[in-house]
């Protein structure tokens, strides 16, 4: 220990991790340890190593009259990842005051400060003490190296980053907020908490950017979604896992002619059905005692993916209504317009039970057959001629069976031989005709005719059926 003749003129330059020891008498400085700074560099008075010294320790007394009073004081530094504490003590008028490594069992005079210490070092989430001026008297690890990242290695760790907890008014309870860098290139987001204590605040901020971050995403991806659904003709009705409309399309506005008010207003899947009855924009029920009952229905149908019906609208409108399940127990439901596709299907249906009829209605004994051979259209007069009524049977009908059957109740001809090679043929199709005998002894007058797509008809008629010339058909060779 060296001794001093009197107030020092020069400052310190202070280094927290040497274990050194000052003396003073009152204000004075009058000694340091050995392994003190140098002599040209000393800390001039009590002020001055408060000055240095309540940057990192906060605690430090503003003077000897308080080390005292209490005759001995440990104080830990603010930040919870430093080694350095300072010990104070009052020995026979004089200060001590010794800067050493902690010492973890030891007792800390500062009530307040010592439990949080010993609790909250390890978080491995931002704790810190605020007193009442707004100013950090203790943080741990984590805090201290959120400042350094915030602060570009220059802590400050007595100014706080995080807002005043009376500014945000919620205390008790978390609330989510950013911070910024002091480059301003990064936004950091965590979930704030301030419990009141005495004298002060405990704060926790816990991090939050990778739940925003994804929060972000979702939303974005959400927005793509809805930008994609946006140009769809089907309309899109998904509902979340609490049965709320969580993302709709144009088109379901124009289909449902829903306003887009109730449905920005997140209605509940019955809200939304019951609007559509309302407004004749679904079948309606044949009981309405039982309409809820129907709604649990499809909407479990519609999980297990098994809704699908077509709804026929008063308006004279057809609609196509699918239920999917989607993940996290959501659901969407498509309205597809299929009226065009439905009108032209029953005009197309109607056409051909006109051209059946008439068909019917002919002499001729009329076979049309595919360009694979299988026999797609008979007439009335063709199942009473031959006896036969292919539609009775599951099994398709070919040129090969119908040919048999022809051949059992005809005399012997090579005739059929050269329909089945005609029908399979793919060059060379001009119409000609033949003619056979029934084993009953009429004369039957054959035309095979090509059709569209390589199809083949083959007609019969009586030889006594006025219509037909010999002049006007050529026969095959």
């Amino acid at each position: 220990m060296r001794a001093l003749a009197g107030p020092a003129k020069h400052l310190m330059r202070f280094n927290p991790r040497s274990k050194t020891v000052y003396l003073f008498d009152g204000e004075d400085l009058i000694g340091i340890s050995d392994n003190g700074p140098d002599p040209q560099d000393t800390v001039a008075d009590w002020d001055t190593l408060h000055a240095r010294l309540s940057v990192e320790f906060p605690g430090f007394p503003d003077s000897p009259d308080t080390v005292r009073k209490h005759g001995e004081l440990r104080v830990t530094p603010i930040d919870g990842s430093s080694q350095t504490e300072v010990f104070c003590e009052w020995i026979d008028g004089v200060t001590r005051v010794e800067l050493r490594a902690a010492r973890p069992d030891a007792v800390c005079a500062d009530d307040e400060t010592a439990p949080m210490q010993r609790a909250m070092d390890k978080a491995p989430y931002p704790v810190w003490y605020l007193d009442g001026f707004n100013r950090v008297k203790w943080c741990n690890t984590a805090y201290s190296m959120l400042a350094r990242k915030v602060r570009d290695d220059r802590p400050r760790l007595e100014e706080p980053f995080f807002p005043d907890p009376q500014d945000l008014g919620a205390l008790g309870r978390k609330k989510r907020l950013s911070i910024e860098t002091e480059d301003g290139q990064h936004k950091l987001w965590y979930d704030f908490t301030a419990l009141k204590q005495q004298g002060g605040y405990l704060c926790y901020a816990v991090d939050a950017h990778a739940v925003v971050e994804a929060e972000v995403a979702r939303r974005d991806f959400v927005q793509t979604l809805s930008k994609t659904f946006a140009q769809l003709s089907t309309g899109l009705a998904i509902f979340d896992r609490n049965q709320q409309l969580a993302l709709f399309n144009p088109a379901l506005t124009d289909l449902t002619a829903l306003p887009v008010d109730f449905l920005s207003g997140r209605p509940s899947i019955a809200s939304f059905f019951d609007r559509l009855r309302n407004n004749n924009m679904m079948p309606e029920p044949k009981s309405y005692s039982s309409w809820r009952q129907q709604i649990n229905a499809l909407l479990a149908a519609a999980t297990d993916g098994r809704y699908q019906e077509t709804w026929s609208l008063p308006s004279g409108s057809v609609y196509s209504v699918s239920g999917r399940p989607h993940p996290d127990g959501a659901v969407a439901f498509l309205f597809e317009d299929i009226t065009a596709e439905i009108t032209l299907t029953r005009r197309f249906r109607a056409d051909m039970e006109l051209g059946q009829t008439i068909l019917d209605h002919l002499d001729e004994a009329i076979a049309v057959f595919s360009a694979d051979g299988v026999l797609s259209y008979c007439n009335r007069t063709f199942r009473t001629l031959w006896e036969v009524d292919p539609e009775e049977s599951f099994n398709q009908t070919t040129v090969l069976d119908a040919t048999r059957i022809w051949q059992k109740r005809c005399a012997a001809t090579p005739v059929w031989g050269e329909i089945r090679d005609f029908v399979a043929a793919r060059e060379h199709r001009g119409e000609w005709w033949a003619q056979v005998e029934l084993r009953k002894g009429h004369k039957l007058s054959v035309t095979i005719s090509p059709l569209p797509n390589m199809a083949t008809m083959v007609s019969f008629a009586h030889e006594s059926t006025p219509a037909r010339t010999e002049n006007r058909l050529l026969v095959r060779a």
